[in-house]
C-alpha cells in the first residue's frame, strides 16, 4: 500500500505503509503438547468412517516430478474424480501439477467440480527474480489453473526482510487475477514456531486464501504441531480482522489415522466451520490409498490389499 507525502523541493514520492507484523510468542512446550493430546481422542465408527470420507473429499492429489507426463498427469486426474468403484466415496478437492500440465488437466476434470491447482513461483525454491515469478503464475492462471501454490523466500523471512515477503505475496496475489492463492511457508526451514507464526500472519495480511505448511521437498514437512501453530494464527486472524482463510498442510501424513488427527485438530482450534474442502486440504500424494483401505475395513472387517488399488 502507498501513500503520496510531499519532499522539501515539492516533488511528490511513494512512501509505503505496511501493516503490521506483530504475533505472538509460541510456548512450544504448550502446543507440541496440545497438538499430541488431540491424537488420543477416540473416534466412534460412524464418526470414523465420516471422518475418513471428508478426508478424500479435501485431498488434493499432487505430481510434481521430472518426469511427469500427460498419461500420467491425465490418470491423477480419473483417480481424483473416482477414488474408488464405491458411489458413496466423494471425489477429491484438486490435482496439483505444474503449469505445463493445467491444460492437461482441465481437459480431463472438464465439467466436475475437482479443481486444477498448480505450483508457481519458482518452486520449490522460490528464489528466480520477481519478475519470472510472477509471469509463471499469471501463465498458469492462463493455462485455467483454479488455485495458485505459491512458495515464500524463506531467506528474506529468516533475516527479517518481512516487507519483502509481504510485497511479494501481495504481487502474487494481483497476479492470480480469479483463481486462489496458496502461500507455501516451508516451515520445515523457518526454524522455529515463533517464525512460523510471524509468516502465517505476513501471508493473511498480504492476501493469501490459504497459507500451506511446505511443498513436500523438505523435511520435516507437515507436523501436527506447527499446523496446530497455524491454524491458531488464522483463528485469531479470524476474530481481529473477520476474515476467514484456509489451511493445508502437505508432506508427511501418509495414513488414515494421522488424516483423523488433523480433522480433530481442525475441528478443536477453528470448529465445523473449517471443515470443508473449500477452507482444508491434505497435500499427500500417498495418502488416498490408505485412507481408501481403511473404509474398506470399516465396510467390510477385512483389510483389502494395497494392490487393489491403483498408484496414480
Amino acid at each position: 500500500m502507498a501513500q503520496q507525502n510531499g519532499s522539501n523541493n515539492g516533488q511528490t514520492h511513494a512512501v509505503h505503509v505496511y501493516p503490521s507484523f506483530e504475533s505472538p510468542t509460541v510456548d512450544k512446550v504448550m502446543v507440541e503438547e496440545r497438538a499430541a493430546s488431540l491424537a488420543k481422542r477416540s473416534i466412534k465408527k460412524a464418526a470414523k468412517e465420516a471422518g475418513l470420507k471428508l478426508a478424500v473429499s479435501m485431498m488434493d492429489l499432487t505430481t510434481l516430478e521430472g518426469k511427469d507426463s500427460a498419461g500420467k498427469v491425465t490418470q491423477m486426474c480419473q483417480k481424483a474424480l473416482h477414488p474408488h468403484e464405491r458411489g458413496d466415496i466423494p471425489s477429491c478437492a484438486a490435482v496439483c501439477v505444474y503449469p505445463k500440465w493445467v491444460k492437461t488437466a482441465k481437459g480431463a476434470l472438464a465439467g466436475s467440480n475437482v479443481k486444477v491447482a498448480s505450483v508457481a513461483t519458482a518452486f520449490p525454491s522460490g528464489l528466480s527474480p520477481l519478475s519470472v515469478k510472477l509471469d509463471d503464475v499469471r501463465r498458469a492462471v492462463e493455462f485455467g489453473a483454479d488455485e495458485i501454490d505459491m512458495v515464500i523466500d524463506r531467506g528474506a523471512m529468516l533475516s527479517g526482510q518481512y516487507n519483502a515477503v509481504f510485497d511479494e505475496i501481495a504481487l502474487t496475489k494481483e497476479a492470480c487475477g480469479p483463481a486462489h492463492l496458496k502461500v507455501i511457508l516451508e516451515t520445515g526451514e523457518l526454524g522455529s514456531y515463533d517464525v512460523v507464526r510471524k509468516a502465517s500472519q505476513i501471508a493473511m495480511l498480504a492476501g493469501g486464501d490459504f497459507i500451506k505448511t511446505s511443498t513436500g521437498k523438505i523435511q520435516p514437512a507437515a507436523t501436527p504441531a506447527v499446523t496446530l501453530v497455524m491454524l491458531e494464527a488464522i483463528r485469531d486472524f479470524y476474530y481481529s480482522t473477520g476474515k476467514i482463510i484456509g489451511m493445508k498442510p502437505a508432506g508427511g501424513i501418509r495414513t488414515a489415522k494421522q488424516a483423523l488427527h488433523y480433522l480433530v485438530i481442525v475441528k478443536e482450534t477453528l470448529g465445523d466451520r473449517w471443515l470443508t474442502p473449500d477452507l482444508f486440504r491434505f497435500g499427500a500424494s500417498t495418502l488416498l490409498n490408505d485412507v481408501l483401505m481403511q473404509l474398506e475395513k470399516e465396510r467390510t472387517g477385512a483389510y483389502q490389499g494395497a494392490d487393489y488399488f491403483s498408484k496414480d
